[in-house]
């Protein structure tokens, strides 16, 4: 039966259904193709998008245009200027210049009875993009997905969506130019929302979905999808400054995990600072959020050293802001900081700052998250900072991939047995 025969018969069923065949067919066609041709198609994109930058400028402009009602958070993320172009074109090179997984083999072993046992690495098949806002992730969702051998279905938002057009359009130049089927990057040529039902719905048609974009996104894939999904909810991310912490390190590492970009997802929420270090540390790490422009909600400790800080509510220690706010409060020690984190983070990414190694092996190992940094900020939570070329998104789930979702997270593998003419006694 086919996806419109099952959920009702309509012109986006039927869409989706051609789309999925098509990706379908494309991704047999990625799963044997050579490293050079990937990498080929890969620079060719980059290139393009280069070449194409007016276009994509002027797409952009056009759906900057029509962002009324979107947050701060959200325009930052829809924004592109020639940098942003020229980092997304950098992005394709780094990733075509990375190993590829496909093929690798992760485990070898030799039975007693003399059979050879591989575990090789492949393609997921075909992978469903779900993305808000962010028209970057069109092309590094669609090159992570080509040189992890994987046809890509890209839903873009619809406040993105001349701006995504114009990016993939550069993206199919460079699968031409490699002679990789066009199909293998293929983008939903509609803004109406019933689109990402029909994605979500397409059993036998697509492999998995990774949704990128707010919580109320990842919970509706998370409620509806009928294939697998790699998600995270949000991202609660914690700074805990401990007794034993620089004060010069924590005030630049704060400063930078909350304000360099307050609408990425590894942006700091909330500040945890040691008792034990109050009485030195905590006006300065609060003046100096104050000073650059970010909204301080505090306990009663927090609000003594600035009567600029407002009160904070038992809501914000759970809430991902995505804005120049930040919680803070003062906390009995590294175990006092752990339980918090545990309590109402989302399992994102964590920082402790510390000149203590014990205190610092006990935050890394007793916290369940999947980033944790010691003396570093939390907005190195991106798959590019890890070497990994980019990421489509960080997973806060426990099964096949967590953290920064690169190419080899993309992949899963198969057992390829050598034998000599066994037979099972």
């Amino acid at each position: 039966m086919s996806l419109a025969e099952s959920i009702g018969d309509s012109a986006i069923e039927r869409q989706m259904e051609t789309l999925g065949r098509q990706a379908r067919a494309a991704a047999r066609a990625l799963a044997q193709a050579s490293t050079a041709a990937k990498n080929a198609a890969l620079t060719a994109a980059a290139k393009a998008i280069r070449d194409d930058a007016p276009a994509i400028l002027a797409a952009n402009a056009r759906d900057m245009a029509a962002a009324r009602d979107l947050s701060n958070a959200m325009v930052d993320r829809l924004k592109l200027d020639e940098k942003r172009i020229d980092a997304m074109a950098k992005g394709l090179d780094e990733i075509a210049a990375l190993p590829d997984p496909v093929g690798d083999v992760i485990a070898r072993w030799t039975q007693p009875n003399g059979l050879v046992i591989n575990r090789v690495r492949v393609p997921l098949g075909v992978i469903g993009i779900i993305y808000e806002s962010r028209p970057n992730v069109t092309a590094d969702a669609g090159a992570l997905c080509l040189k992890s051998g994987n046809a890509a279905i890209l839903r873009g938002g619809s406040e993105s969506f001349h701006s995504s057009t114009a990016i993939h359009a550069a993206l199919v130049k460079g699968l031409t130019v490699a002679g990789l089927p066009a199909a293998a990057i293929q983008l939903m040529p509609t803004r109406d929302r019933a689109a990402v039902g029909a994605l979500l719905r397409a059993e036998g048609l697509v492999d998995i979905i990774v949704p990128r974009g707010g919580k109320s996104l990842i919970e509706r894939v998370q409620r509806e999808a009928r294939v697998p999904v790699i998600a995270h909810l949000d991202g609660n991310c914690h700074v805990y400054v401990d007794g034993k912490a620089d004060l010069a390190m924590a005030r630049e590492i704060v400063a930078n995990a909350k304000l360099r970009r307050t609408g990425v997802c590894g942006a700091a929420e909330t500040l945890l600072v040691d008792r034990a270090c109050a009485a030195t540390h905590l006006k300065a790490l609060v003046e100096d959020l104050l000073a650059k422009g970010c909204e301080v909600r505090g306990d009663a400790p927090t609000q003594a050293v600035d009567a600029r800080v407002k009160p904070a509510t038992a809501a914000d220690w759970d809430t991902e802001y995505l804005d120049a706010i930040i919680a803070v409060k003062v906390v009995d020690g590294v175990g006092a900081a752990i339980e918090h984190i545990e309590r109402h983070g989302s399992h994102h990414t964590e920082a402790i700052v510390t000149d203590d190694a014990a205190v610092a092996e006990r935050f890394l190992g007793e916290i369940d998250s999947a980033i944790l940094l010691h003396n570093a900020s939390t907005q190195f939570a991106d798959g590019g900072e890890f070497g990994m070329g980019a990421e489509i998104g960080i997973s806060t789930g426990r099964l096949h991939a967590r953290g920064p979702v690169g190419v080899e997270q993309l992949t899963t593998y198969k057992y390829v047995v050598r034998g000599a003419g066994q037979v099972r006694p």
